[in-house]
């Protein structure tokens, strides 16, 4: 049973969704993956949000460019978290997308990550899920020491061979 859905509005936002994925994936994390258009299929859409409880969903992930109803509308009708990731757009770079996501009206809450931001969904949704699961909260402590690792490389392999000859890489 999947605890995690991810929905996007378009299979263009697949490459970004895709980096939530992997992280899930990483970390163990069960997910399903869908692309529905709130727009062009709402009741399609409606019908997702409505039985994602019942299908075991703890967290959803929601990717939406442009007027990114998506998230907000996951937000109004799934009643635990929902984690919005804006898309880049050609029009106005992501912001609108952005700005739609993140201003939500006062009870319906949308947890919002960076333009782009498909991993950083996947690593804020296993954090959730984490508060009650000691197993993964192990997983997230052990991929952040991983990080710490390979900035420590990187320093390291700096102060070996200087910025110049690091810039050649």
């Amino acid at each position: 049973m999947a605890q995690v859905g991810i929905v996007m509005g378009s299979d263009s936002d697949l490459p970004i969704m895709a980096k939530a994925a992997e992280l899930l994936e990483e970390l163990g994390v069960s997910y399903e993956m869908k692309i529905i258009s709130a727009h062009r299929e709402p009741d399609v859409f409606f019908e997702y949000a409505k039985t994602a409880e019942e299908k075991g969903f703890k967290v959803i992930i929601a990717g939406a460019g442009m007027a990114a109803h998506l998230p907000g509308m996951c937000a109004a009708i799934f009643p635990m978290p929902v984690i919005g990731v804006p898309m880049h757009t050609t029009s106005l770079g992501g912001r609108d997308s952005l700005y739609s996501i993140v201003q939500m009206p006062s009870g319906i809450p949308v947890a919002t990550v960076a333009i782009n931001g498909g991993a950083n969904a996947g690593l804020l949704a296993a954090k959730i899920l984490a508060t009650s699961d000691s197993g993964l909260l192990a997983k997230l402590k052990d991929y952040s020491a991983k990080l710490r690792e390979q900035v420590v490389a990187k320093d390291t392999r700096l102060q070996e061979i200087g910025y110049q000859e690091y810039l050649k890489k």
